[in-house]
């Protein structure tokens, strides 16, 4: 099944949170995830810089660290939404002003914006869209073991349907290689690179980790 983007909330089953996203794409397959200090960037792979003169939304800042949180979006609304979360704004706040002020994709697909955050701090964790036909916001709690995902295509609202109970990772490399293509991932077609914050054991900070190709 094609989901397109997707990005992910859980906790390990030692009780580590973590936020992730995954590319996958029919369109544009050159990409790689690159790390930046403490934030995570979708680049072109060298030799395919000019696909951008395409598609001016394959590139983006796809995970930024705020305040006691770790983001992780398929787009530029990444980094307005982190922004808004650092100087104090509620998670819940944050996705819903973001996502409307930025909508979904203008491209040819009408592509959502989606949203996903954790604390490193509560075991709690947010998923967002924006649609053509509607804007989604949900907190969840985080439960040990459980990862919940979201979609642009397909599995495209936060529900309670899309969860496995099957998610352990004992670093952030694990932790980027199972939303790849480990357990439930392993289902859904073309992934391309995917990106990991996920916190330390004792919840001091996140460590952030991309796919390795």
């Amino acid at each position: 099944m094609y989901l397109g983007r997707i990005v992910a909330i859980g906790m390990t089953k030692s009780g580590r949170a973590g936020a992730f996203y995954r590319v996958s794409s029919r369109s544009f397959p050159n990409r790689q995830a690159v790390l930046q200090g403490d934030k995570v960037a979708i680049m072109p792979r060298p030799g395919f810089e000019g696909d951008l003169a395409k598609n001016p939304y394959i590139s983006y800042n796809c995970i930024r660290i705020a305040r006691e949180f770790a983001v992780a979006s398929n787009g530029s609304q990444t980094d307005p939404i982190a922004e808004k979360i650092a100087s104090g704004m509620s998670p819940r706040d944050a996705f819903t002003l973001g996502l409307l002020a930025m909508d979904y994709e203008k491209d040819s697909l009408n592509t959502p914006r989606i949203v996903a955050a954790v604390s490193r701090l509560e075991p709690v964790g947010y998923l967002g869209i924006v649609r053509k036909d509607a804007v989604l916001v949900r907190e969840f709690e985080l439960k040990p073991g459980e990862l919940r995902y979201l979609s642009t295509y397909e599995c495209d609202r936060p529900s309670d349907a899309q969860v496995t109970d099957q998610f352990d990772a004992a670093c952030e490399q694990c932790a980027v290689n199972f939303v790849f293509d480990g357990g439930i991932f392993a289902d859904f077609s073309n992934p391309v690179t995917s990106a990991a914050a996920l916190a330390t054991a004792d919840k001091s900070e996140f460590t952030l980790g991309v796919r390795a190709e």
